[in-house]
């Protein structure tokens, strides 16, 4: 399970809108290669880690806006939970996000590959979050959406 926290320089409300659509996680988790929604609270994701392809599908279990967010899976070939929680900063003009996420075989022992992967986790997912952070305070999320308009 990895853990991490970072700050962005924007209001909560904005961060939480970014972070609450698992259809943008593709966009800064390096990991993720694709999310489809299948519903208001189903999401199925896809990606290949050492030449290995999962697939796996969410449901939203949680979801107190401006709050907290969570998911599990419910099948799969990987299974995959997080949570993210929102606290406002500096009267509300900056957020604090906390993402917690972990992966785990359904059966037996993981591969090698899979097991560096998870063991790797912290450190991925910290870089994800800078990543969200540079994209969420430079408007990447809208500079995406529009080229993918004009597309």
């Amino acid at each position: 399970m990895a853990h991490e926290r970072i700050e962005i320089d924007l209001p909560l409300a904005k961060v939480y809108e970014l972070l609450s659509n698992p259809v943008d996680f593709p966009k800064f988790m390096s990991e993720i290669k694709k999310v489809n929604r299948l519903s208001s609270q189903s999401f199925e994701y896809e990606t290949e880690l050492a030449g290995e392809k999962f697939h796996w599908t969410t449901n939203v279990i949680d979801d107190l806006r401006n709050t907290r967010f969570a998911w599990i899976t419910i099948n799969g070939n990987l299974n995959q939970t997080g949570t993210i929680r929102f606290t406002p900063l500096d009267n509300g003009t900056r957020t604090r996000i906390e993402f917690s996420l972990d992966y785990r075989t359904f059966f037996g022992q993981p591969s090698e590959d899979l097991a560096k992967f998870i063991a790797d986790l912290p450190a991925t997912l910290n870089a994800n979050l800078v990543k969200f952070k540079e994209l969420a305070e430079n408007d990447g999320f809208v500079v995406e959406k529009k080229a993918e308009a004009t597309a």
